[in-house]
């Protein structure tokens, strides 16, 4: 059957989109260039503007019983180890109404695929896309095996997405920071001076060092990034492990004692790109990394292809049951309410890794920020976690730290 939609992508986001898509009742067929489907990588948060998506596709109950609800995200100075600030997730979840998870990457991945395969999506592997092409009543996508039409053409392609080049021709930007990533049994840290219930995230100059629990507290998540003095210097052989072992030598004992653990024989660059204003270009449109890929220190990566999809889905769906379909309109819907929002998630994210890898003074003046923060002042995740992540309109101000040198307020706290 000749499909409404086509998705260019089998990761996250493209698998979220094919499958919110095909809950309004349209035919998807989703595309993926690898011979099976399949994800790298480890741990991934999911905090509860997304768990409530989950929940709406009747997915959230599996995603629990296959991660971790972890008690609080708490945050410690990776050189002392001392305590900045937390988070505490069971107030939190009271607060938004759904539960802040974390799950292996590979495990969201496989829910996805299942859901899909149960709601009919047309799932095609082994297809390498090589071209977009925008119609006048929808879009094509070119590969090897000729060309295919559809309505709408959704390219979830990720960072390096050949779809974007249609709208702009920037590139990724490299933070110049590197990850190494281990996911390993629990036990094997059974005796180290380590949380199996809750995410902590050790900052420090240039670094930070992030720890939680996985698959039912079964393993055990590590991810260490540090900034690379040779992808600065623009060398190819960039974060080699004697740098990550140099970035973290001078830090504390927790974290010194998680390094020998990392996946050495693999590491990660750091890119994300500048915000993207236009999404779409006729019945062709962005989404996922394709359309904003951000750094990592809001966790929100996954979140926002997910939160695309169901965004989409929804103006599609009330369409579709008021019984029309204009595409255009959705399209303009969907680019509305989202480009705005994952600008700021963007921005943000870059404005947390700064505050996160100050050195000397500025160390010092962070962390007693950090330290006077109301642990009940949701100032700073209200505009994330909260419903209004999913609506264009009245937004608070964009994150900006307070000023270096301002008095430390009794009741601190970071704007949002």
């Amino acid at each position: 059957m000749s499909p409404d939609v086509l998705v260019v992508g089998g990761g996250i986001g493209g698998l979220a989109n094919a499958l919110a898509l095909t809950r309004t009742g349209l035919q998807v067929r989703l595309l993926e260039r690898a011979a099976e489907f399949g994800e790298v990588g480890a741990g991934l948060q999911i905090a509860p503007n997304c768990t409530r998506i989950l929940e709406s596709w009747g997915l959230l109950d599996r995603v629990l019983e296959l991660g971790v609800r972890p008690e609080a995200l708490v945050m410690r100075d990776a050189l002392d180890g001392s305590l900045l600030t937390r988070l505490d997730l069971a107030d939190a979840r009271s607060r938004y109404g759904s539960p802040y998870v974390v799950i292996h990457r590979s495990d969201l991945h496989a829910t996805l695929l299942d859901a899909c395969r149960d709601a009919g999506v047309d799932l095609v592997t082994g297809v390498q896309v090589s071209g977009y092409e925008p119609l006048d009543d929808g879009a094509a996508v070119l590969h090897e095996a000729g060309r295919e039409t559809a309505p709408v053409v959704l390219a979830a392609d990720g960072l390096t997405s050949l779809a974007r080049g249609l709208l702009s021709d920037d590139e990724p930007v490299s933070s110049a920071y590197v990850a190494y990533r281990g996911a390993i049994p629990a036990e094997q840290v059974a005796s180290m001076d380590v949380s199996m219930s809750e995410v902590v995230v050790y900052v420090g100059p240039h670094c930070h060092f992030v720890q939680y629990p996985l698959r039912r507290g079964e393993v055990f998540n590590q991810v260490a990034v540090f900034r690379s003095s040779k992808a600065l210097a623009g060398r190819e052989d960039w974060g080699t492990p004697d740098e990550l072992d140099a970035a973290f030598a001078g830090t504390c004992a927790q974290v010194r004692a998680g390094l020998p653990l990392m996946w050495r024989d693999r590491r990660w660059r750091m890119f994300d790109r500048e915000p993207l204003d236009t999404w779409v270009r006729g019945r062709l449109a962005l989404t996922g990394d394709a359309a904003h890929p951000p750094l990592q220190y809001l966790a929100q990566g996954a979140v926002m292809a997910m939160e695309d999809a169901w965004v989409l889905a929804t103006h599609v769906g009330d369409q579709v049951a008021a019984g029309t379909l204009d595409w255009d309109a959705a399209l303009a819907a969907y680019e509305a309410v989202r480009t705005g929002h994952c600008r700021r998630v963007q921005t943000t994210a870059r404005a947390w890794g700064e505050l996160w890898h100050l050195t000397g003074a500025d160390r010092l003046w962070r962390n007693e920020v950090l330290r006077a923060r109301d642990v009940h002042d949701y100032a700073f995740v209200d505009w994330l976690y909260g419903p209004t992540a999913l609506t264009p309109d009245q937004e608070p101000p964009m994150f900006t730290p307070i000023p270096r040198g301002t008095a430390v307020p009794s009741r601190g706290k970071l704007a949002g």
